[in-house]
């Protein structure tokens, strides 16, 4: 039985979140690391748009998110694993300091 591609994929194992390689919808969904082998499971809580973040662990506001093992943002609002990450709970830091 062939493999389904992944609906979301990480950068590097230990990033809080992940990138839609589709529009992913509300529910289930998988996806995979590009640093190591094996897959992420995680329930998506409302549609993610294709090239869009999706959470995979919780970030309480004001925690760092980490994408391709470095910090790119702050949480606005705290995020739960499943969430879609966007402007509306998250600040980029490409304009922040690293000390708050």
């Amino acid at each position: 039985m062939p493999q389904q591609p992944p609906d979301f994929l990480a950068h590097l194992d230990g990033d809080s979140v992940a990138v839609a390689v589709r529009t992913v919808p509300a529910g289930p969904a998988e996806g995979a690391y590009l640093d190591s082998p094996g897959t992420i499971d995680v329930t998506v809580a409302t549609e993610v748009p294709l090239g869009h973040k999706i959470a995979l662990t919780d970030v309480p506001a004001g925690q760092d998110v980490i994408e391709y093992g470095v910090r790119v943002g702050v949480a606005s609002a705290d995020i739960t694993k499943g969430d879609y990450v966007h402007v509306h709970n998250l600040r980029s830091a490409r304009w922040q300091s690293s000390v708050a």
